[in-house]
């Protein structure tokens, strides 16, 4: 399993810079120019750039109990496709990942059948902190808490229980945030004008600005006074770009934010095209907020770049307002989407290689990954930035077999993705000869 690859560009902690690269089993040997190896295979890179693999902090991957929408092998197989080298997969799942034995489960999975590297929440219940305090920080990414945009006992908005959380869960803490009063009101209201089938273009109205700042206001406030370490997911306002520092370096950030690609690609004027294709929670709001989002990425107030890939069937995307679920899949288009924004001038490569790969492993204190250094797994993906292609049914990889990106034509491509040293997929053909491998962390 060793791996030259030479004439590379590498793109990698704010640098472009032409090297060879040395793979020998899982991890990166040696990086210069002029390097040799007899019984390497060669792979030659000239004109397309190395990068870190993306590490994509928050999917949703279906398994188990919904698995006819995905499941770790086949959402995995789409994510190594699209140059994800590493997930962390959330917990509602059914049942929900609440306990150590059934997070514990997930993990047997994933060791089975996940192409790309992998870490799991644990979730928040409203009455599991007890299990919760049992994780294993050096090998669990973090807490999920849904403050919002959920049901039953993954809802978890209760002032006492959120304080028993934040005062004493000393990893990392999750969240989603939108105020569930709020948005009550908010549907009640739309209810009554429209019934059961309101006009989508109105979701962004009923999962308001109002609602994600007063949850995510409420969350910065808990953290801070519990000095808790959180992560706040998918950011959607421009109102809430403010609750958050830009201070350097990273690792002293307490508090901090995370994009997604949908947030960034779309506003409200693309609910008439698209319809409940694009129907998230938070929702996609106007497009002063999608580029605000944008402006904070490039200040550093956000710190990471991932999907919140969700994927549901055609079938059930296609109905009344209700009865669509929100979520859609976006890991296989992640790095090409950003690479289009590069493309348009509106990001460097440098700034999505450290939002997408090296944020996320600071963060999270991801041991050997994130970044191309010499002794650190290589979890790497070549692009090139000038083979243009289209989406189209026939090349979607997600079990669902749909994407909101459909007829979109992408400028550059993923041609080569190795995890954990092992060349994954090439040229449009995955290879399932080996699996990804648990993240640990530095904790």
């Amino acid at each position: 399993m060793n791996t030259l690859i030479v004439n590379a560009k590498i793109v990698n902690e704010g640098k472009v810079v032409e090297s060879d690269v040395l793979i020998r089993n899982e991890r990166i040997e040696k990086l210069g120019s002029h390097l040799s190896e007899k019984d390497a295979t060669i792979i030659d890179a000239k004109g397309q750039h190395l990068l870190p693999g993306a590490i994509d902090d928050q999917v949703h991957f279906r398994e188990p109990g919904l698995t006819h929408k995905g499941n770790i092998y086949t959402e995995s197989r789409a994510a190594v496709a699209g140059g994800i080298t590493s997930f962390m997969e959330m917990p509602n799942t059914v049942p929900p990942t609440f306990t150590q034995a059934l997070l514990e489960e997930k993990y047997s999975i994933a060791s089975r059948d996940s192409l790309a590297n992998y870490s799991f929440y644990i979730g928040a219940s409203n009455d599991n902190i007890e299990e919760v305090l049992k994780t294993d920080l050096k090998k669990v990414c973090g807490l999920k808490i849904f403050m919002g945009s959920s049901t039953g006992n993954l809802l978890v908005d209760d002032p006492i229980i959120l304080e028993g959380f934040f005062s004493k869960f000393p990893g990392l803490i999750a969240s989603h945030c939108e105020d569930e009063p709020t948005i009550r009101k908010n549907t009640e209201e739309f209810r009554k004008k429209y019934g059961e089938d309101i006009p989508i273009e109105y979701h962004p109205l009923i999962r308001s600005e109002e609602g994600c700042y007063k949850s995510s206001s409420f969350a910065v406030g808990l953290a801070k006074k519990h000095g808790t370490r959180l992560h706040i997911l998918h950011i959607s306002t421009a109102r809430e770009v403010a609750l958050f520092d830009n201070i350097l370096p990273l690792e002293k950030k307490k508090v901090t934010a995370e994009a997604c690609i949908h947030h960034l690609w779309f506003n409200d004027s693309d609910y008439a095209r698209l319809g409940t294709k694009i129907k998230w929670n938070p929702a996609i709001k106007t497009k002063q907020d999608q580029q605000a989002i944008l402006n904070a990425v490039l200040d550093n107030h956000i710190d990471v770049i991932a999907t919140d890939h969700a994927p549901h069937t055609l079938e059930e995307k296609q109905n009344t307002y209700f009865r669509t679920p929100s979520g859609g899949p976006l890991v296989q288009h992640s790095v090409v989407a950003m690479l289009e924004f590069y493309h348009q001038g509106k990001i460097s490569l440098e700034r999505i290689v450290e939002k997408m790969s090296h944020n996320p492993a600071i963060l999270f204190r991801i041991e050997d990954r994130g970044f191309i250094r010499e002794g650190y797994f290589a979890d790497i993906i070549l692009a090139d930035l000038n083979r243009r292609w289209a989406v189209e049914k026939k090349n979607i990889l997600a079990k669902c077999g749909w994407s909101p990106f459909e007829e979109q034509t992408f400028q550059s491509q993923i041609t080569h993705t190795f995890v954990s040293g092992r060349l994954a997929y090439e040229n449009g053909n995955l290879n399932e000869g080996g699996r990804g491998k648990r993240l640990s962390f530095n904790r």
